[in-house]
């Protein structure tokens, strides 16, 4: 289930990411701190997925009513917002150094895989909407600076970040995916693949050569074997999505790196 940012008050989410606004003056005085039930909310997310958080749950875990929430947030979607924002604070993009703006790039999508893998519960939010809290900017912002100074204009700056940013997250996107069919179905990806197989074979028999060609010559030659790994438990499609990954990196980097180099900018 999809669920999107910033749908909550806006103004008291925005109060309530940059510590501004007044306290509440009713209900009882609060025995909590909000980063507490914002805390709460994230390991819940973390242990069990994002459906998992209500204000049930986490009233649960501190143990206190549902209703004794409501002092600290409004709501489930303020609460969201609040909890995105926070791990965004995890995740602050390395600035350029003397090693050049290809290796804090890489860094910078290596921290936000790791990000990811960390909070998989961030991807099933939409991200069409950002939160606008000051650890989200604040990233956006270290991001912005690895692009910039490289000679290109300010919409090629902003346009570089916004593809590094979208491609690790659509790679993490297809791990977190790739995990949650198994965890969802109980099938793992080789029993679905070996249940599969033989009847794509059966279903699409002779037409193989003629309708698939450059499939059939490409699995001929192995293209779809997975690159040997330590930890060879992973399920097969996680492991293709961290090959993916690592090749799509590099060759994103590869491209920002023309472009530069093509307009003759350092």
């Amino acid at each position: 289930m999809t669920e999107y940012a910033s749908r909550g008050d806006h103004r008291r989410t925005m109060e309530l990411l940059w510590g501004q606004g007044a306290a509440p003056t009713r209900g009882p005085k609060p025995g909590l701190e909000l980063a507490a039930v914002v805390a709460t909310a994230i390991e819940l997310a973390d242990a069990e997925g994002l459906a998992a958080v209500s204000m049930r749950k986490v009233a649960d875990r501190l143990g206190c009513s549902a209703m004794a929430l409501y002092t600290y947030v409004p709501g489930k979607a303020e609460l969201l917002d609040l909890m995105l924002d926070t791990v965004y604070g995890e995740d602050v993009s390395p600035a350029p150094d003397g090693d050049g703006w290809r290796v804090a790039a890489e860094a910078s999508a290596r921290a936000t895989w790791d990000f990811y893998q960390r909070h998989p519960w961030v991807l099933q939010v939409a991200g069409g909407r950002p939160v606008l809290g000051p650890n989200e900017l604040d990233g956006y912002e270290a991001l912005l600076r690895i692009f910039d100074g490289l000679g290109l204009s300010a919409t090629e700056v902003a346009r570089s970040a916004n593809a590094l940013a979208g491609f690790v997250r659509g790679a993490a996107k297809a791990v977190s995916d790739a995990r949650a069919a198994e965890q969802a179905t109980g099938v793992g990806d080789d029993d679905w693949w070996n249940a599969r197989s033989p009847l794509l074979d059966e279903m699409v028999g002779a037409t193989w050569e003629s309708r698939f060609p450059v499939s059939r010559r490409l699995d001929a030659e192995r293209a779809f074997d997975q690159v040997d790994r330590p930890d060879d438990s992973l399920p097969y499609l996680v492991r293709d999505a961290f090959d993916t990954f690592e090749f799509g990196l590099q060759r994103l980097l590869d491209g920002f790196a023309a472009h530069i180099a093509a307009a003759g900018r350092p």
